[in-house]
C-alpha cells in the first residue's frame, strides 16, 4: 500500500509540474522571479510549519538532532529552484522539464557510483544502463535544439540584448537536476530519522527565502508586482504549483526506492509540452516533440528494467 501512494504521489507531481511549468514560464516574462520565489516559499513555509507546530511537534523537534542536513538540504534547494527558475525564465519549458527532470536518476548513478551512503546501494544492471544511455543522448539533443535555434521558443539559440545565455542557462539546468537530487535525497533520510513530511517541507525553503529577499533589497529593479492583490494572487498560486506539490513528492519519495522515484519524476515533460501549446510565446517544434516522446519511451523501459531487478534481487 505505501508502494503504491508513493507512486500515486509522484505520479501526481508530475502532473501539477505541468501546470507549474507553463504558468511561471509566462510569469516570469513580467515578474522577477525572486519575488516569484518570495511569494511561493513563504505561504507554504508557514502553513506546514504550523501544521507540524500543532499536530507532529515532536517530527518538527526531532530535526534539531540533524541541524547539518538541513543546512545541506537548504543549500541544495535554493542552489536548485534558483538555477531551475533561471532556465524557466530563458528557455521552453518542456526543455527545461525534460534536462532538469533527467538529470536526476542519472545523479543517484554517479552518487552510488562513488559511494555515497544517501544515494543508496543500487547499480543500474546492463539493459536499465542502455536504457538510461538513450535518455542522456536525447538530453543533450534537446540541449542542441536549444543552442542551434530549433526549439519552441524563437530565438532560443542566440542570446538577445539583455538576455541570458542559452549556454549558461542550460548549464544552470543541471545544476538544479543535480542540487534537487541531493536534496530530495537528504529529505528521504530525514524522514527516516522520525522528520514528517510537514516538519520537512516547513525547513527546506528558509536559505532560499532570505537569499530571494536579500536580491530584491539590493537589485535596483521593479519585482514587476503592480499590487497588492497581485501578490496575494502569485502568492496562493505560485505556492499551490510549486510548494503543495512537493510536499506531495516528499510523500512519494519517502515511500518509492530513489531511483524508481527519479525515472516516474522524468515522466512529467510529456505534460508540460502538451500544455504549453497554450502559450503563446512559443510555436510548434517537431524536433522537440519527437526528443520528448524518445525520452519518455527510454524513461518507461528503464522503470521496467528497475521493476524486474528488483524482483530478481529480493
Amino acid at each position: 500500500m505505501n508502494y503504491t501512494l508513493g507512486v500515486s504521489m509522484i505520479l501526481a507531481f508530475c502532473l501539477s509540474q505541468a501546470f507549474r511549468d507553463v504558468y511561471l514560464g509566462h510569469i516570469f516574462q513580467k515578474v522577477d522571479f525572486f519575488a516569484v520565489i518570495l511569494l511561493a516559499f513563504i505561504p507554504s513555509t508557514l502553513v506546514f510549519g504550523a501544521i507540524a507546530w500543532f499536530f507532529r511537534r515532536d517530527q518538527l523537534f526531532a530535526l534539531r538532532k540533524h541541524v547539518p542536513a538541513v543546512i545541506a538540504m537548504n543549500f541544495a534547494t535554493a542552489t536548485a529552484w534558483t538555477s531551475y527558475f533561471f532556465g524557466l525564465a530563458h528557455l521552453e519549458p518542456a526543455i527545461v522539464n525534460t534536462i532538469h527532470s533527467g538529470i536526476a536518476p542519472l545523479t543517484v548513478i554517479a552518487l552510488t557510483a562513488i559511494g555515497l551512503a544517501i544515494a543508496g546501494n543500487h547499480r543500474a544492471g546492463r539493459l536499465e544502463g542502455w536504457l538510461l544511455t538513450g535518455m542522456t543522448l536525447t538530453l543533450i539533443g534537446l540541449a542542441w535544439l536549444v543552442l542551434s535555434g530549433r526549439s519552441g521558443l524563437a530565438g532560443s539559440g542566440r542570446a538577445e540584448a539583455g538576455a541570458a545565455s542559452p549556454f549558461v542557462a542550460l548549464c544552470l539546468l543541471v545544476v538544479s537536476g543535480v542540487s534537487i537530487t541531493i536534496s530530495h535525497l537528504i529529505a528521504k533520510h530525514l524522514s527516516g530519522t522520525g522528520a514528517g513530511a510537514a516538519a520537512i517541507t516547513a525547513s527546506r525553503y528558509l536559505l532560499i527565502m532570505v537569499l530571494a529577499a536579500g536580491f530584491l533589497v539590493v537589485r535596483d529593479t521593479p519585482s514587476g508586482v503592480t499590487g497588492i492583490g497581485q501578490g496575494l494572487w502569485l502568492g496562493v498560486a505560485a505556492a499551490l504549483l510549486v510548494a503543495v506539490p512537493l510536499y506531495a513528492l516528499q510523500i512519494g519519495i519517502a515511500h518509492t526506492p530513489q531511483l524508481m522515484a527519479h525515472i516516474l519524476r522524468a515522466l512529467g515533460p510529456v505534460f508540460v509540452f502538451a500544455l504549453q501549446q497554450f502559450d503563446g510565446r512559443l510555436h510548434w517544434s517537431t524536433p522537440v516533440l519527437i526528443l520528448i516522446v524518445l525520452y519518455s519511451i527510454f524513461v518507461a523501459g528503464a522503470n521496467i528494467a528497475h521493476g524486474r531487478s528488483m524482483q530478481v534481487n529480493r
